[in-house]
């Protein structure tokens, strides 16, 4: 998508193709054969460039209803831009939290297609969007007018360097980490755009700065005094978040979107989690506790422990609901042979199985066909190290009590 496309899209030949193009993807759901679809639209009079460009974004709104509900079909995108878009109850989010401190300016460096400045307008904020990509630029005014946004969020094309910071309240940035000519993901922070020295260096301009990064961000990047929170989307963790100067209240937040239930975990991240046994009830803390390194918070909650002081594995006496993880009733222990385990698997009938893992070297979906299961049960199968011993723990979903059969029951 470039300008020329975008433009063509907006134009009224272009708002007929997209209808069509809509039209024809709802009733072949997004797997809609393109070459089919594209020869329709051809034959119903449109160019070639303009039913390829229409049939790609009728595709892409569908995909980007996940994102950002109704309003996806109103919006453009690339497949980039969306990949790497803020989901809307995020960004929702973020932006109240800003409204809230009492911002009424924010420059929004980086805005790829929108999604993040369109929330910040619709929580009352003024806007100014920049981003150094002129179809990226184009495309977040796009959706800024199709969403009736436009008088509060204005577009610039421009290097983020070159932006006049003076007059804002807050700065958010959301540097590129794809490799600009390759679209690989960068994992360096140097290699940014704009790069980590810039990017880091915000706050000391704008006091009240926030920085959207990669999940995996290293702790050692974080700037002393700035809050930085991870953020999970039904158990799929989506971002880290940098909350710098008075925007900061937590040195490490976990917080965990379930639906429209957002639910939050606070604390130092430099607690060390008790240490005990395995136990009847085996939690799995959401990765958004995990990367912010509150698993001995996560543990007070439920009353647990580690039983490996470097896995990420919480063991309790009881079982509880939280919205921090699941919880699994541990069965027995199984030997962790591959061998021993299919015969260990096949004797309890177990033919659907869940594997999880951590701190062993297991590739799940090659140890389920090597296991050749069979049968009508299903449990859960927890691959991990305990003290050193690699151990694999037969388990159920709290709360089932369907039996297996040739259970030897552990507890």
């Amino acid at each position: 998508m470039d300008v020329d496309a975008l433009l063509g899209l907006r134009s009224p030949a272009g708002e007929a193709a997209l209808a069509a193009s809509a039209a024809l993807v709802e009733r072949g759901s997004a797997a809609v054969d393109p070459l089919a679809a594209a020869t329709a639209l051809r034959a119903a009079g449109f160019a070639p460039d303009l039913a390829s460009a229409a049939l790609t974004q009728a595709v892409l709104r569908r995909r980007a209803e996940a994102k950002f509900g109704v309003d996806a079909h109103e919006m453009f995108f690339t497949r980039t831009g969306l990949e790497q878009a803020t989901r809307r109850v995020v960004a929702d989010r973020r932006a109240a939290r800003l409204a809230a401190a009492g911002i009424a300016r924010v420059t929004d460096l980086g805005c790829g297609i929108g999604a993040d400045a369109l929330a910040f307008a619709r929580s009352g904020l003024v806007v100014l969007a920049v981003d150094a990509d002129p179809a990226a630029a184009a495309m977040a005014q796009a959706n800024a007018e199709a969403l009736g946004l436009a008088d509060r969020l204005h577009v610039r094309c421009a290097e983020a360097a070159a932006v006049d910071l003076s007059d804002v309240d807050a700065v958010f940035c959301d540097p590129a980490r794809r490799d600009s000519g390759r679209g690989r993901r960068v994992f360096d922070p140097a290699a940014y755009s704009p790069p980590w020295s810039f990017v880091v260096a915000l706050a000391e301009r704008v006091p009240m700065t926030v920085l959207k990064l990669a999940p995996g961000i290293d702790h050692a990047l974080i700037p002393a005094a700035a809050e930085a929170e991870w953020v999970s989307v039904d158990g799929d963790v989506v971002e880290a978040t940098i909350w710098c100067g008075p925007l900061a209240t937590a040195p490490r937040r976990a917080t965990a979107v379930r639906g429209s239930a957002v639910h939050e975990l606070t604390g130092t991240g430099e607690v060390a989690a008790p240490v005990g046994r395995v136990r009847r009830y085996l939690f799995d803390p959401d990765g958004a506790v995990v990367r912010s390194h509150l698993v001995a918070e996560f543990s007070s909650i439920v009353d647990g422990a580690l039983a490996d002081p470097r896995i990420a594995y919480v063991f309790a006496d009881a079982p509880a609901r939280t919205p921090f993880g699941r919880c699994f009733e541990v069965l027995e222990e199984l030997p962790f042979p591959v061998k021993q385990l299919r015969f260990a698997l096949r004797t309890r009938g177990i033919g659907r199985l869940e594997i999880r893992k951590r701190g062993v070297a297991v590739e799940p979906d090659r140890l389920r066909r090597e296991l050749r299961l069979s049968g009508g049960a299903e449990a859960t199968l927890v691959l991990t190290r305990v003290r050193e011993r690699p151990t694999a723990l037969l388990c159920r979903t709290a709360g089932n009590s369907a039996p297996l059969p040739g259970l030897r029951a552990t507890w």
